[in-house]
Protein backbone atom coordinates (compact mmCIF):
# COMPACT_ATOMS: atom_id res chain seq x y z
CA UNK A 1 0.00 0.00 0.00
CA UNK A 2 1.51 3.35 -1.01
CA UNK A 3 2.58 5.79 1.63
CA UNK A 4 0.04 8.62 1.54
CA UNK A 5 1.38 10.59 4.49
CA UNK A 6 1.76 14.20 3.38
CA UNK A 7 5.14 15.84 3.66
CA UNK A 8 5.82 19.34 4.97
CA UNK A 9 6.84 20.47 1.51
CA UNK A 10 4.54 22.97 -0.14
CA UNK A 11 4.32 24.05 -3.68
CA UNK A 12 2.56 26.98 -5.31
CA UNK A 13 0.03 26.12 -7.93
CA UNK A 14 -1.05 28.61 -10.51
CA UNK A 15 -4.43 27.27 -11.48
CA UNK A 16 -6.40 30.08 -13.05
CA UNK A 17 -6.29 33.68 -14.15
CA UNK A 18 -9.26 35.95 -13.67
CA UNK A 19 -9.90 39.70 -13.90
CA UNK A 20 -9.00 41.92 -10.98
CA UNK A 21 -11.84 43.49 -9.13
CA UNK A 22 -12.70 46.79 -10.83
CA UNK A 23 -9.98 46.21 -13.40
CA UNK A 24 -9.47 44.66 -16.82
CA UNK A 25 -6.05 43.34 -15.85
CA UNK A 26 -5.42 39.77 -14.76
CA UNK A 27 -4.27 38.44 -11.43
CA UNK A 28 -2.65 35.13 -10.54
CA UNK A 29 -4.09 33.09 -7.69
CA UNK A 30 -1.78 30.76 -5.78
CA UNK A 31 -2.68 28.21 -3.20
CA UNK A 32 -0.44 25.83 -1.26
CA UNK A 33 -1.15 22.14 -1.55
CA UNK A 34 0.35 19.27 0.36
CA UNK A 35 2.38 16.89 -1.72
CA UNK A 36 1.58 13.19 -1.70
CA UNK A 37 4.57 11.80 -3.60
CA UNK A 38 3.63 8.15 -3.82
CA UNK A 39 0.01 8.55 -4.85
CA UNK A 40 -0.44 7.88 -8.57
CA UNK A 41 -2.01 10.73 -10.47
CA UNK A 42 -4.32 10.67 -13.41
CA UNK A 43 -2.91 11.64 -16.78
CA UNK A 44 -5.65 14.21 -17.21
CA UNK A 45 -4.88 17.77 -16.33
CA UNK A 46 -5.92 19.22 -12.96
CA UNK A 47 -5.10 21.98 -10.56
CA UNK A 48 -2.39 19.76 -9.09
CA UNK A 49 -0.45 19.93 -12.34
CA UNK A 50 2.02 22.74 -11.88
CA UNK A 51 1.63 25.56 -14.32
CA UNK A 52 -1.83 24.50 -15.46
CA UNK A 53 -3.57 27.29 -17.31
CA UNK A 54 -7.19 26.35 -18.08
CA UNK A 55 -7.74 29.21 -20.47
CA UNK A 56 -5.07 27.89 -22.75
CA UNK A 57 -6.19 24.26 -22.72
CA UNK A 58 -7.13 22.98 -26.19
CA UNK A 59 -7.27 26.46 -27.66
CA UNK A 60 -4.32 25.85 -29.99
CA UNK A 61 -6.30 23.48 -32.20
CA UNK A 62 -6.93 24.32 -35.79
CA UNK A 63 -10.57 24.67 -36.77
CA UNK A 64 -10.75 21.73 -39.27
CA UNK A 65 -8.96 19.37 -36.89
CA UNK A 66 -11.35 20.30 -34.09
CA UNK A 67 -14.33 19.58 -36.37
CA UNK A 68 -13.14 16.01 -36.94
CA UNK A 69 -12.49 15.55 -33.22
CA UNK A 70 -16.07 16.67 -32.62
CA UNK A 71 -17.34 13.38 -34.06
CA UNK A 72 -15.45 11.57 -31.30
CA UNK A 73 -16.70 14.00 -28.66
CA UNK A 74 -20.27 12.96 -29.53
CA UNK A 75 -19.85 10.40 -26.72
CA UNK A 76 -18.17 12.91 -24.41
CA UNK A 77 -20.84 12.77 -21.70
CA UNK A 78 -20.33 9.02 -21.44
CA UNK A 79 -16.55 8.87 -21.23
CA UNK A 80 -15.60 12.45 -20.45
CA UNK A 81 -17.08 15.53 -18.87
CA UNK A 82 -19.96 17.89 -19.61
CA UNK A 83 -19.52 21.55 -20.54
CA UNK A 84 -22.88 22.19 -22.23
CA UNK A 85 -26.53 21.17 -22.32
CA UNK A 86 -28.08 18.10 -24.02
CA UNK A 87 -29.87 20.25 -26.62
CA UNK A 88 -26.62 22.05 -27.44
CA UNK A 89 -24.95 18.66 -27.97
CA UNK A 90 -27.79 17.61 -30.28
CA UNK A 91 -26.94 20.63 -32.42
CA UNK A 92 -23.17 20.49 -32.30
CA UNK A 93 -22.38 16.79 -31.80
CA UNK A 94 -25.22 14.55 -32.97
CA UNK A 95 -26.11 16.66 -36.01
CA UNK A 96 -22.46 16.93 -37.04
CA UNK A 97 -22.14 13.15 -36.82
CA UNK A 98 -25.28 12.68 -38.92
CA UNK A 99 -24.23 15.15 -41.61
CA UNK A 100 -20.73 13.71 -41.95
CA UNK A 101 -22.19 10.19 -42.14
CA UNK A 102 -24.62 11.28 -44.86
CA UNK A 103 -21.82 13.04 -46.74
CA UNK A 104 -19.67 9.90 -46.68
CA UNK A 105 -22.63 7.75 -47.79
CA UNK A 106 -23.33 9.99 -50.80
CA UNK A 107 -19.63 10.19 -51.66
CA UNK A 108 -19.28 6.41 -51.54
CA UNK A 109 -22.38 5.93 -53.68
CA UNK A 110 -21.18 8.52 -56.19
CA UNK A 111 -17.59 7.39 -56.70
CA UNK A 112 -17.99 3.64 -56.20
CA UNK A 113 -21.15 3.12 -58.28
CA UNK A 114 -22.58 4.96 -61.30
CA UNK A 115 -24.05 8.35 -60.28
CA UNK A 116 -25.75 8.80 -63.66
CA UNK A 117 -26.71 6.46 -66.50
CA UNK A 118 -28.00 8.04 -69.71
CA UNK A 119 -29.89 6.21 -72.47
CA UNK A 120 -29.46 7.18 -76.12
CA UNK A 121 -30.20 5.32 -79.35
CA UNK A 122 -27.61 6.96 -81.61
CA UNK A 123 -23.90 6.48 -82.02
CA UNK A 124 -22.62 8.43 -79.00
CA UNK A 125 -20.19 6.74 -76.58
CA UNK A 126 -21.97 5.98 -73.32
CA UNK A 127 -19.19 7.30 -71.08
CA UNK A 128 -19.04 10.56 -73.07
CA UNK A 129 -22.78 11.10 -72.77
CA UNK A 130 -22.81 10.25 -69.06
CA UNK A 131 -19.91 12.59 -68.32
CA UNK A 132 -21.43 15.43 -70.35
CA UNK A 133 -24.85 15.16 -68.71
CA UNK A 134 -23.29 14.88 -65.24
CA UNK A 135 -21.19 18.02 -65.71
CA UNK A 136 -23.73 20.18 -67.56
CA UNK A 137 -26.74 19.09 -65.45
CA UNK A 138 -30.02 17.56 -66.56
CA UNK A 139 -33.57 18.92 -66.52
CA UNK A 140 -37.23 18.09 -66.15
CA UNK A 141 -40.36 19.80 -67.44
CA UNK A 142 -41.69 21.79 -64.51
CA UNK A 143 -45.33 21.77 -65.70
CA UNK A 144 -45.27 18.02 -66.12
CA UNK A 145 -44.06 17.48 -62.59
CA UNK A 146 -47.29 18.95 -61.22
CA UNK A 147 -49.77 17.20 -63.51
CA UNK A 148 -52.02 14.56 -62.05
CA UNK A 149 -52.72 13.14 -65.56
CA UNK A 150 -49.52 11.32 -66.50
CA UNK A 151 -50.82 9.54 -69.61
CA UNK A 152 -48.60 11.59 -71.95
CA UNK A 153 -45.47 11.29 -69.78
CA UNK A 154 -42.93 8.48 -69.48
CA UNK A 155 -42.21 9.69 -65.95
CA UNK A 156 -43.02 12.71 -63.78
CA UNK A 157 -41.45 15.74 -65.46
CA UNK A 158 -40.51 13.81 -68.62
CA UNK A 159 -42.47 14.91 -71.70
CA UNK A 160 -42.08 17.03 -74.81
CA UNK A 161 -40.49 20.34 -73.96
CA UNK A 162 -42.10 22.75 -76.43
CA UNK A 163 -42.66 26.11 -74.73
CA UNK A 164 -43.05 24.59 -71.30
CA UNK A 165 -40.92 25.68 -68.35
CA UNK A 166 -37.74 23.67 -67.94
CA UNK A 167 -36.37 23.00 -64.44
CA UNK A 168 -32.63 22.46 -64.33
CA UNK A 169 -31.34 19.79 -61.92
CA UNK A 170 -27.86 20.94 -60.85
CA UNK A 171 -27.57 20.17 -57.14
CA UNK A 172 -26.68 16.46 -57.37
CA UNK A 173 -23.01 17.22 -58.06
CA UNK A 174 -22.70 19.18 -54.82
CA UNK A 175 -24.72 17.23 -52.25
CA UNK A 176 -21.76 15.60 -50.45
CA UNK A 177 -19.86 18.91 -50.26
CA UNK A 178 -22.95 20.77 -49.11
CA UNK A 179 -23.58 18.23 -46.33
CA UNK A 180 -20.00 18.57 -45.11
CA UNK A 181 -20.30 22.38 -45.19
CA UNK A 182 -23.46 22.10 -43.09
CA UNK A 183 -21.55 19.96 -40.58
CA UNK A 184 -18.93 22.72 -40.25
CA UNK A 185 -21.63 25.32 -39.58
CA UNK A 186 -23.26 23.15 -36.93
CA UNK A 187 -19.96 22.53 -35.18
CA UNK A 188 -18.95 26.22 -35.15
CA UNK A 189 -20.90 27.15 -31.94
CA UNK A 190 -19.27 24.28 -30.04
CA UNK A 191 -15.81 25.19 -31.29
CA UNK A 192 -16.42 28.76 -30.18
CA UNK A 193 -17.67 27.68 -26.74
CA UNK A 194 -14.72 25.34 -26.19
CA UNK A 195 -12.38 28.22 -26.94
CA UNK A 196 -14.19 30.54 -24.52
CA UNK A 197 -14.72 27.89 -21.83
CA UNK A 198 -10.96 27.37 -21.73
CA UNK A 199 -10.99 24.11 -19.78
CA UNK A 200 -12.43 25.71 -16.62
CA UNK A 201 -14.81 22.84 -15.82
CA UNK A 202 -12.16 20.17 -16.38
CA UNK A 203 -9.71 22.11 -14.24
CA UNK A 204 -12.14 22.52 -11.35
CA UNK A 205 -13.06 18.83 -11.48
CA UNK A 206 -9.49 17.88 -10.49
CA UNK A 207 -10.31 14.21 -11.14
CA UNK A 208 -12.98 14.26 -8.43
CA UNK A 209 -15.10 12.20 -10.80
CA UNK A 210 -12.58 9.35 -10.47
CA UNK A 211 -13.35 6.82 -7.76
CA UNK A 212 -9.69 5.95 -7.05
CA UNK A 213 -8.91 9.26 -5.31
CA UNK A 214 -7.72 8.80 -1.72
CA UNK A 215 -9.40 10.66 1.12
CA UNK A 216 -6.36 12.91 1.51
CA UNK A 217 -6.48 13.84 -2.17
CA UNK A 218 -10.21 14.50 -1.98
CA UNK A 219 -9.80 16.84 0.98
CA UNK A 220 -7.00 18.74 -0.71
CA UNK A 221 -8.90 19.08 -3.97
CA UNK A 222 -12.15 20.06 -2.26
CA UNK A 223 -10.27 22.78 -0.39
CA UNK A 224 -8.78 24.09 -3.63
CA UNK A 225 -12.20 24.12 -5.28
CA UNK A 226 -13.83 25.92 -2.34
CA UNK A 227 -11.00 28.47 -2.21
CA UNK A 228 -11.36 29.17 -5.91
CA UNK A 229 -15.14 29.52 -5.73
CA UNK A 230 -14.83 31.81 -2.70
CA UNK A 231 -12.19 34.08 -4.20
CA UNK A 232 -13.90 34.34 -7.60
CA UNK A 233 -17.54 34.46 -6.59
CA UNK A 234 -19.57 36.86 -8.74
CA UNK A 235 -16.90 36.91 -11.48
CA UNK A 236 -18.39 34.31 -13.85
CA UNK A 237 -21.18 36.25 -15.52
CA UNK A 238 -19.38 36.94 -18.79
CA UNK A 239 -18.22 33.34 -18.91
CA UNK A 240 -21.84 32.15 -18.68
CA UNK A 241 -23.11 34.79 -21.11
CA UNK A 242 -20.64 33.51 -23.70
CA UNK A 243 -22.19 30.06 -23.44
CA UNK A 244 -25.70 31.49 -23.73
CA UNK A 245 -24.55 33.38 -26.83
CA UNK A 246 -23.38 30.06 -28.33
CA UNK A 247 -26.85 28.60 -27.72
CA UNK A 248 -28.40 31.58 -29.52
CA UNK A 249 -25.95 31.03 -32.39
CA UNK A 250 -27.03 27.37 -32.52
CA UNK A 251 -30.66 28.51 -32.87
CA UNK A 252 -29.81 31.03 -35.59
CA UNK A 253 -27.75 28.38 -37.36
CA UNK A 254 -30.49 25.77 -37.58
CA UNK A 255 -33.04 28.35 -38.78
CA UNK A 256 -30.56 29.78 -41.27
CA UNK A 257 -29.76 26.33 -42.61
CA UNK A 258 -33.43 25.72 -43.40
CA UNK A 259 -33.36 28.80 -45.63
CA UNK A 260 -29.97 27.76 -47.03
CA UNK A 261 -31.30 24.35 -48.09
CA UNK A 262 -34.39 26.00 -49.54
CA UNK A 263 -32.10 28.11 -51.72
CA UNK A 264 -30.01 25.05 -52.60
CA UNK A 265 -33.13 23.29 -53.94
CA UNK A 266 -34.51 26.35 -55.78
CA UNK A 267 -37.17 27.20 -53.20
CA UNK A 268 -38.65 23.70 -52.98
CA UNK A 269 -37.33 22.60 -49.56
CA UNK A 270 -39.05 24.85 -47.00
CA UNK A 271 -42.43 23.10 -47.35
CA UNK A 272 -40.93 19.73 -48.30
CA UNK A 273 -41.89 17.82 -45.15
CA UNK A 274 -45.44 19.20 -45.11
CA UNK A 275 -45.91 18.23 -48.76
CA UNK A 276 -44.67 14.70 -48.04
CA UNK A 277 -47.17 14.35 -45.18
CA UNK A 278 -49.95 15.63 -47.46
CA UNK A 279 -48.87 13.19 -50.18
CA UNK A 280 -49.28 10.26 -47.79
CA UNK A 281 -52.88 11.27 -47.08
CA UNK A 282 -53.89 11.96 -50.72
CA UNK A 283 -55.67 9.48 -53.00
CA UNK A 284 -53.22 7.16 -54.74
CA UNK A 285 -54.61 7.87 -58.22
CA UNK A 286 -54.35 11.67 -58.04
CA UNK A 287 -51.34 12.33 -55.86
CA UNK A 288 -47.93 13.50 -57.11
CA UNK A 289 -44.91 12.47 -55.06
CA UNK A 290 -43.15 15.69 -53.88
CA UNK A 291 -39.93 13.74 -53.34
CA UNK A 292 -39.78 12.93 -57.06
CA UNK A 293 -40.39 16.59 -57.90
CA UNK A 294 -37.28 17.65 -55.95
CA UNK A 295 -35.29 14.43 -56.42
CA UNK A 296 -36.32 13.01 -59.82
CA UNK A 297 -35.05 9.56 -60.71
CA UNK A 298 -35.44 10.12 -64.46
CA UNK A 299 -34.40 13.37 -66.17
CA UNK A 300 -33.63 14.65 -69.66
CA UNK A 301 -30.35 15.76 -71.14
CA UNK A 302 -29.65 17.55 -74.43
CA UNK A 303 -26.33 16.76 -76.15
CA UNK A 304 -25.32 18.96 -79.09
CA UNK A 305 -22.53 18.22 -81.56
CA UNK A 306 -21.64 18.82 -85.19
CA UNK A 307 -22.52 16.16 -87.73
CA UNK A 308 -20.47 14.93 -90.69
CA UNK A 309 -21.91 17.71 -92.88
CA UNK A 310 -20.87 20.42 -90.43
CA UNK A 311 -24.42 21.18 -89.33
CA UNK A 312 -25.24 21.10 -85.58
CA UNK A 313 -27.13 18.07 -84.34
CA UNK A 314 -29.22 17.85 -81.19
CA UNK A 315 -29.50 14.57 -79.33
CA UNK A 316 -31.96 14.04 -76.48
CA UNK A 317 -31.23 11.45 -73.81
CA UNK A 318 -33.00 10.06 -70.77
CA UNK A 319 -30.79 9.97 -67.66
CA UNK A 320 -31.32 7.83 -64.59
CA UNK A 321 -30.11 9.41 -61.31
CA UNK A 322 -29.80 6.56 -58.78
CA UNK A 323 -28.20 8.98 -56.28
CA UNK A 324 -31.53 10.72 -55.82
CA UNK A 325 -32.96 7.60 -54.19
CA UNK A 326 -30.43 8.20 -51.40
CA UNK A 327 -30.72 11.99 -51.46
CA UNK A 328 -34.48 12.04 -50.93
CA UNK A 329 -34.20 9.82 -47.84
CA UNK A 330 -31.44 12.00 -46.40
CA UNK A 331 -33.25 15.29 -46.87
CA UNK A 332 -36.68 14.19 -45.74
CA UNK A 333 -35.00 13.04 -42.52
CA UNK A 334 -33.05 16.32 -42.23
CA UNK A 335 -36.23 18.37 -42.71
CA UNK A 336 -37.91 16.80 -39.70
CA UNK A 337 -34.65 16.72 -37.71
CA UNK A 338 -34.02 20.43 -38.26
CA UNK A 339 -37.60 21.29 -37.30
CA UNK A 340 -37.15 19.32 -34.05
CA UNK A 341 -33.79 21.00 -33.39
CA UNK A 342 -35.26 24.46 -34.00
CA UNK A 343 -38.10 23.85 -31.53
CA UNK A 344 -35.85 22.38 -28.82
CA UNK A 345 -33.19 25.06 -29.22
CA UNK A 346 -35.80 27.84 -29.13
CA UNK A 347 -37.22 26.42 -25.89
CA UNK A 348 -33.68 26.24 -24.48
CA UNK A 349 -33.06 29.91 -25.28
CA UNK A 350 -36.36 30.85 -23.58
CA UNK A 351 -35.29 28.72 -20.60
CA UNK A 352 -31.97 30.64 -20.41
CA UNK A 353 -33.78 33.98 -20.47
CA UNK A 354 -35.95 32.87 -17.54
CA UNK A 355 -32.84 31.77 -15.63
CA UNK A 356 -31.14 35.13 -16.21
CA UNK A 357 -34.07 37.19 -14.92
CA UNK A 358 -35.47 34.84 -12.24
CA UNK A 359 -33.18 34.04 -9.29
CA UNK A 360 -35.95 32.02 -7.66
CA UNK A 361 -36.00 29.78 -10.71
CA UNK A 362 -32.27 29.22 -10.22
CA UNK A 363 -32.95 28.14 -6.62
CA UNK A 364 -35.66 25.75 -7.77
CA UNK A 365 -33.55 24.20 -10.55
CA UNK A 366 -30.51 23.73 -8.32
CA UNK A 367 -32.63 22.06 -5.65
CA UNK A 368 -34.42 19.81 -8.14
CA UNK A 369 -31.21 18.78 -9.88
CA UNK A 370 -29.13 18.14 -6.74
CA UNK A 371 -31.47 16.88 -4.03
CA UNK A 372 -28.63 15.99 -1.64
CA UNK A 373 -27.99 19.71 -1.09
CA UNK A 374 -30.12 21.26 1.64
CA UNK A 375 -32.57 24.04 0.80
CA UNK A 376 -30.93 26.58 3.12
CA UNK A 377 -27.57 25.90 1.45
CA UNK A 378 -29.01 26.52 -2.01
CA UNK A 379 -30.79 29.68 -0.82
CA UNK A 380 -27.57 31.06 0.67
CA UNK A 381 -25.53 30.22 -2.42
CA UNK A 382 -27.96 31.83 -4.87
CA UNK A 383 -28.59 34.86 -2.62
CA UNK A 384 -24.88 35.67 -2.37
CA UNK A 385 -23.89 34.84 -5.95
CA UNK A 386 -24.78 35.80 -9.49
CA UNK A 387 -26.20 34.01 -12.49
CA UNK A 388 -22.74 33.09 -13.84
CA UNK A 389 -21.82 31.45 -10.53
CA UNK A 390 -25.06 29.47 -10.61
CA UNK A 391 -24.22 28.21 -14.10
CA UNK A 392 -20.74 27.15 -12.92
CA UNK A 393 -22.23 25.32 -9.91
CA UNK A 394 -24.74 23.59 -12.17
CA UNK A 395 -22.02 22.40 -14.57
CA UNK A 396 -19.75 21.26 -11.73
CA UNK A 397 -22.56 19.24 -10.19
CA UNK A 398 -22.85 17.22 -13.41
CA UNK A 399 -19.15 16.38 -13.44
CA UNK A 400 -18.10 15.59 -9.86
CA UNK A 401 -19.34 13.08 -7.33
CA UNK A 402 -22.67 14.14 -5.84
CA UNK A 403 -21.46 13.76 -2.24
CA UNK A 404 -18.35 15.82 -2.92
CA UNK A 405 -20.44 18.48 -4.66
CA UNK A 406 -22.79 18.59 -1.65
CA UNK A 407 -19.83 19.06 0.71
CA UNK A 408 -18.39 21.84 -1.47
CA UNK A 409 -21.66 23.79 -1.56
CA UNK A 410 -22.24 23.33 2.16
CA UNK A 411 -18.76 24.58 3.05
CA UNK A 412 -19.09 27.50 0.64
CA UNK A 413 -22.50 28.43 2.08
CA UNK A 414 -21.01 28.26 5.58
CA UNK A 415 -18.21 30.64 4.58
CA UNK A 416 -20.70 32.99 2.93
CA UNK A 417 -22.91 33.06 6.03
CA UNK A 418 -19.97 33.56 8.38
CA UNK A 419 -18.17 36.36 6.52
CA UNK A 420 -19.37 39.91 6.10
CA UNK A 421 -19.76 40.49 2.38
CA UNK A 422 -18.40 44.00 2.75
CA UNK A 423 -15.04 42.29 3.29
CA UNK A 424 -15.47 39.47 0.82
CA UNK A 425 -16.70 38.76 -2.67
CA UNK A 426 -20.12 40.33 -3.24
CA UNK A 427 -22.38 42.06 -0.76
CA UNK A 428 -25.27 41.39 1.58
CA UNK A 429 -28.79 41.49 0.32
CA UNK A 430 -31.70 39.59 -1.07
CA UNK A 431 -31.42 36.98 -3.78
CA UNK A 432 -29.33 38.62 -6.45
CA UNK A 433 -30.37 39.29 -10.00
CA UNK A 434 -28.11 38.24 -12.87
Amino acid sequence: MPNTKPTAEYKKIQYATFPKKNSHQERNIFYPSLKAPNVPKSKSSSFLDAGFHPRREKTNMTFPRDILRGVYHFTQTINGYTIDSPVFRLNTNATVLLLITFSLAVTTRQYVGHPIDCIHARDIPEDVLNTYCWIHSTFTVADGAKKSDKSDMSSIGIQTTGKKTVKQIRYYQWVEFFLFFQAILFYAPRWLWKSWEGGKIHALMMDLDVAVCTEIEKKQKKKLMIDYLWENLRYHNWWAYKYYLCEVLALLNVIGQMFLMDKFFDGAFMMFGIEVLSFINDDQEDRVDPMIQIFPRLTKCTFRKYGVSGDPETHDALCILPLNVVNEKIYIFLWFWFILLAILTFLTVVYRIIIIFSPRMRVYLLRMRYRLVRRDVVDTIVRRSKMGDWFLFYMLGQNVDSLIFRDVLQELAHKLSRHDFHHGPGFKGEIQEA
